[in-house]
């Protein structure tokens, strides 16, 4: 790895340990990422450093190396409203919104830029346990020798202690159920203290709805939590996509009008498209 790679890396950490507060903090929500790992990259005492631990911090703290002008399309403004309302007002919402219209970058984003905004990005894998420790992490709590329920008391007591907190489920359509129902807990015992935000695929709605007509076990309790009500975030459209293509190097109008085509109106296909086109270009 190229010193110039390990400078944006260290650069990044130092953000990301001023925005969990301390090094220890940082240390606590990274796996395998120790407190005095950090110092010796932030203190450029690399020499010990293998380039595997450099790139686990990286992929852990969101530094890539490629480089991608985010733009603030109709999508990544509504769900950073949503996601500034939730927290400072400790609100919860369930966000719906079709795959690619930008929900998770904009997630991405507000997490980097605000303190105390934990944002799981959920598995259909992952036990209630999992879920716990995940959110331990990002509380940077260690959860060794836990139980289940003194897991949560931590969680609980941890949140409570925090400025304008809020926890983002992202994904939240893929939980197994016994997991999804935690969310009733973090509500029961969070409410007015703490932003809550469900945010998924359509698939949610569709399973939240479908579960209360059919009396299951804890989704009237969910439907109840978020107001009875789903956020929908708007599909992108031609005018996104073109702001996306111009910001990241595609200027030509056949271009760009061949990437709208070609899309099916995914943010993350266009980014597949736009790096083709760059390639086509610099062949």
């Amino acid at each position: 790895m190229r010193q110039t790679e390990k400078q944006q890396i260290a650069a990044a950490l130092k953000e990301y340990c001023e925005l969990k507060g301390s090094q220890n903090a940082a240390a606590a929500s990274l796996r395998g990422v120790s407190s005095a790992t950090i110092s010796q990259m932030l203190n450029n005492n690399w020499e010990l450093i293998r380039d595997e631990m450099w790139r686990n911090v990286a992929s852990q703290i969101g530094y890539s190396r490629k480089q991608w002008v985010i733009v603030r399309t109709r999508g990544f403004r509504r769900m950073t409203d949503i996601l500034a309302d939730a927290r400072e007002n400790a609100l919860v919402f369930a966000v719906t919104g079709e795959a690619g219209c930008g929900k998770s970058e904009s997630i991405k984003n507000f997490a980097k830029g605000n303190r105390n905004v934990y944002h799981l990005c959920c598995c259909e894998y992952w036990s209630r346990r999992d879920f716990m420790e995940e959110m331990l992490a990002q509380l940077a709590v260690q959860p060794t020798g836990y139980s289940l329920s003194n897991m949560m008391k931590e969680i609980i007591t941890t949140v409570k202690r925090r400025e304008t907190p809020l926890i983002i489920l992202d994904e939240a359509d893929k939980l197994p159920d016994r997991v999804l129902k935690f969310f009733i807990t973090l509500y029961n015992d969070l409410e007015d203290r703490c932003g809550l935000v469900l945010c998924a695929t359509n698939f949610l709605e569709k399973r939240i709805r479908r579960g209360v007509a059919v009396n299951r076990m804890g989704y009237n309790e969910i439907f109840s939590r978020i107001g009875r009500k789903f956020v929908p975030i708007d599909q992108v459209n031609a005018e996104d996509i073109e702001a996306v293509c111009r910001a990241n190097g595609v200027d030509s109008e056949s271009a760009i009008n061949r990437i709208i085509d070609e899309c099916d109106w995914d943010l993350r296909r266009v980014r597949r498209l736009v790096h083709a086109d760059r390639m086509r270009r610099e062949a």
